[in-house]
């Protein structure tokens, strides 16, 4: 566990379904767990913190071990209104709008393009983080995922996730936080301006 802005908590571990390491954030001033894994600390760790009030997951896909924290601290699961039909009695969670506000300084923004309900968080807490969840991965340096896993015109997605965050560069943030890979706390920004092109 390693905080990387002030009150941003960042951990690695081993997603059970695909094998490799991903990253899951507790944004602790606002008691939001972003895609979350159990740390390798184990949710003890959490007792000697702000008790976390929601998991807020940046896709579908994300849901990884949301039930456990719900179990043991009773928040609540937030998704993308888009991808809803995922999620049933045994996985409930409550839908959000891209523009909502799901905590003090954590707006949800829509992204899409590489499915429906693929969103963006606007945390503003320091100098400004923007949480992504699969349209950009980094693993030694900003990339599309592979084409195999992009859809059917992987060409078309990768523009349009291009447009998606050349508009969200218009927002105030530095730390660029990664479901895949590791985040970038300073020069985030930066580093996906480039990306984009």
């Amino acid at each position: 566990m390693k905080e990387i802005g002030p009150g941003i908590h960042h951990w690695t571990a081993k997603h059970p379904r695909i094998q490799t390491e991903v990253s899951s954030y507790y944004v602790e001033p606002a008691a939001t767990l972003v895609d979350p894994l159990l740390p390798p600390e184990g949710i003890e760790w959490f007792n000697s913190r702000r008790t976390p009030e929601r998991v807020v997951l940046t896709n579908r896909h994300h849901y990884r071990h949301s039930d456990r924290f719900t179990a043991e601290f009773d928040c609540t699961v937030l998704a993308s209104e888009p991808g809803l039909h995922e999620f049933g009695d045994d996985r409930p969670v409550e839908g959000f709008a891209f523009g909502d506000e799901l905590a003090d300084g954590v707006t949800a923004l829509e992204v899409g393009s590489i499915c429906p309900d693929e969103a963006a968080l606007h945390i503003q807490i320091g100098d400004g983080f923007l949480s992504v969840a699969d349209g950009v991965v980094n693993y030694g340096g900003l990339r599309f995922v592979p084409d195999d896993l992009i859809g059917d015109d992987s060409e078309a997605v990768k523009e349009g996730l291009r447009e998606s965050y050349r508009r969200l560069l218009d927002l105030d943030f530095d730390g660029l936080l990664l479901a895949h890979g590791d985040p970038i706390p300073d020069g985030g920004k930066d580093a996906l301006r480039r990306f984009v092109g």
